[in-house]
């Protein structure tokens, strides 16, 4: 690119900058994208499983990478609202809003816990069953007809081949002059 045309100049902060005038109290500014240091290991050794396992540090980071369930990111906004013409109490609104959060997070846990397992293992064995019907059925199946009939492709090729590509390929030739133009009236 040249250095003549426009363009626009985009100032990325990391935060990791050392100026002067930034840096009131004399002290080393934090950097937010570098890793923390890790702990010794000899003050780990109290430490037990059960206590580094909370809701609060998921072990799974991202549990939906591929967004198959984006339809269900669901907030108290997104399903109650009230107009600016009519509003309740703000204790109302704030309690209505934390008793709807604590409600869905619960219920869902407990469900979860009810069904995950059950749900989790009867998928399983139906994904099972359909991969061993695919993979030793299903498949040896086609690969059976496409070996059976590859004379019949062969033959279906020459004839489009023969008689509908020249068609086309003349039709293409007489409406690739045809422009369309158009106009306001």
């Amino acid at each position: 690119m040249k250095k003549d045309e426009d363009l626009e100049e985009m100032e990325i902060d990391l935060g990791d900058s050392i100026d002067p005038e930034e840096s009131e109290n004399e002290e080393e500014p934090q950097t937010l994208w570098r890793a923390q240091p890790s702990l010794d290991e000899e003050e780990n050794i109290h430490t037990s499983t059960l206590v580094e396992i909370s809701d609060t540090k998921p072990l799974i980071n991202s549990r939906d990478p591929r967004g198959i369930n984006d339809c269900l990111k669901v907030g108290f906004e997104d399903v109650i609202a009230e107009p600016p013409s009519v509003r309740s109490g703000d204790r109302i609104w704030i309690w209505s809003n934390a008793f709807f959060e604590v409600s869905r997070v619960w219920i869902y846990r407990i469900v979860t816990v009810l069904l995950a397992i059950p749900v989790s293992v009867i998928s399983g064995l139906l994904f099972a069953i359909l991969n061993c019907f695919h993979i030793w059925m299903v498949r040896p199946c086609i690969q059976c007809v496409l070996i059976g009939t590859r004379w019949l492709q062969s033959f279906w090729s020459i004839v489009l081949h023969v008689t509908v590509v020249p068609f086309l390929t003349s039709a293409g030739k007489c409406c690739g002059g045809l422009g369309v133009h158009l106009t306001k009236e």
